[in-house]
Order: C-alpha cells, then structure tokens, then sequence
C-alpha cells in the first residue's frame, strides 16, 4: 500500500512537469549542458516492445552509475495523444526526470540531426563521451550488459 501511495504521488508530480519538447536546437542544448557527463540518450516508444522490455535495466543503470558521472537522457518519440500514456511508463519504470519528446518540425531532419546512420528505428541509443563525442550508436534489442560495458570504458 505504502509504494502504491508513493508511486501515486510520484505520478501526479511528474504529470504536472510534463516531457519537455524537443527539437534539433534543444538536443544540442541538452548535450552541451551534459558534459564532463557519459550520457545515454534512449529514443523510445510506447508502441515499441522492445523499448519498453529494455526501459528498467536502463532506469538500473542510470541509478547504478550516475553517481560515476554517467547520465540517462530518454526522448520519447510517441505522438501527442499517446504524451499521458508515456508519462506513465516512465514512472512505472523509475526512470529519472526530466524526460523528453521529440517534437521536431521535420521529423528526418531530426533523425539526421541526431546520426546519419540512423533510419529511425527504435529502440534506439545514442552514447556520448564526457566531451560530448558520439561514440556508439545502438539499435534495436540490445543487452543490459553491452551497454554497461560500452558506458564503462567511458567512465
């Protein structure tokens, strides 16, 4: 009873913060203000399995890692009448906010923005170094475990 009423006001204090819109400028933003920091930026959906069954090893390891300087940042992609149901899942999962939406004017122009070689598919994951480097670029189902070792070799 007692997380339910934790998880509850958790919810309702995270439904009055919102995901916070994104674009290309506020993702260049975010990633400046983020460094000397290994970031893992995860695009997901609601509509995507795979990001939702990958969604609490990433909440594990930002919450095992960030005191080392390592930082979660999860982009949304959904559409805004599933912005509610996104919400939910993030607070179901532990997942640290702020967390964002994707709300790009050009939608390729976006995806392009963040790597030319990603076609957008989802789940995605995008590693930076402390300087703000890309270093890897992860899509689709990838193990917990692959994605500490990358975060890691960084830390």
């Amino acid at each position: 009873m007692r997380s339910a009423v934790l998880l509850l006001l958790c919810s309702s204090a995270f439904s009055a913060e919102g995901l916070k819109p994104l674009d290309e400028t506020g993702y260049k933003n975010l990633l400046s203000s983020k460094k000397d920091k290994v970031v893992l930026v995860d695009f997901w959906a609601t509509w995507c399995a795979p990001c939702r069954a990958e969604m609490p090893a990433l909440a594990a390891l930002d919450t095992k890692l960030r005191s080392r300087g390592f930082v979660l940042i999860t982009v949304s992609v959904d559409e805004p009448e599933a912005e509610a149901d996104a919400q939910r899942l993030l607070v179901k999962n532990n997942v640290a906010f702020p967390a964002y939406v994707r709300r790009a004017k050009d939608d390729e122009k976006f995806i392009n923005f963040v790597d030319p070689k990603w076609s957008g598919a989802l789940p995605a994951l995008v590693l930076y170094d402390k300087t703000g480097k890309k270093v890897k670029l992860f899509v689709g189902e990838t193990h917990a475990d692959e994605i500490e070792r990358e975060i890691r070799k960084l830390l």
